[in-house]
């Protein structure tokens, strides 16, 4: 695959939901964990298992002081959308079997296997943040509950430290920290989970995708 698109992907995948995304994208054995620990990673677990479809808005903090903002979309198993508001102008869908990332300024796209990305640890029918993450620490409080996560995904290794809130489990933020120490942080809002989805927001245009290619040759 293209190192050029790799990085695209990584940039901006693997710091958005993703990253969620990337919520769940971790590769290696979870570390020793306290009862208290796995109790309360099993009644995350637990509430992610509950949430078949999920919108809202999100705003994006980026290490350099930038921020943007936009819409969510997911539909469990497979599907999720992150629509960018202006002046962004960036579009990604994920439909089941792949990742399109799209610059809706000049129209191209790129398109990446979902089961080659972070994605398929979010978007599967059951999730399970002790077993398929290395958690290195749990913190409850009053009114969060904060997880870090050693991410190590083909593309990008880092912490991962998602916040959730205290009472219904709710995911309320979360933060990729890379190698290099720069944080983009996501905070998500206005979430209603469980209601009916419109399939068409999960589309990708492969055809235009072809065509791309094609224009490139």
């Amino acid at each position: 695959m293209p190192t050029r698109f790799a990085s695209r992907l990584a940039e901006h995948i693997g710091r958005l939901f993703l990253a969620a995304c990337l919520v769940l994208a971790c590769l290696l054995p979870a570390h020793a964990l306290t009862q208290q620990e796995q109790k309360t990673l099993k009644e995350l677990s637990s509430f992610f298992n509950s949430v078949k479809t999920m919108h809202g808005d999100f705003i994006q903090f980026g290490p350099d002081g930038s921020q943007s903002d936009g819409k969510f979309y997911m539909a469990r198993p497979g599907k999720v959308r992150f629509y960018y508001n202006k002046p962004s102008v960036l579009d990604i869908v994920a439909d089941g079997k792949s990742v399109s990332v799209r610059d809706r300024k000049l129209n191209t796209q790129d398109i990446w296997p979902l089961g080659q990305t972070p994605l398929r640890f979010l978007l599967s029918d059951t999730i399970d943040l002790e077993k398929d993450t290395n958690v290195t620490n749990v913190l409850v409080e009053k009114d969060l509950i904060t997880v870090t996560i050693f991410d190590k995904t083909r593309f990008n290794s880092g912490t991962l430290t998602l916040i959730f809130d205290t009472d219904n489990f709710a995911l309320k933020q979360w933060t990729v920290t890379d190698q290099q120490g720069y944080d983009t942080s996501v905070a998500v809002y206005n979430v209603v989970s469980n209601a009916p989805t419109n399939p068409d927001l999960f589309k990708i245009d492969y055809l235009a995708n072809a065509n791309q290619r094609k224009g490139r040759n």
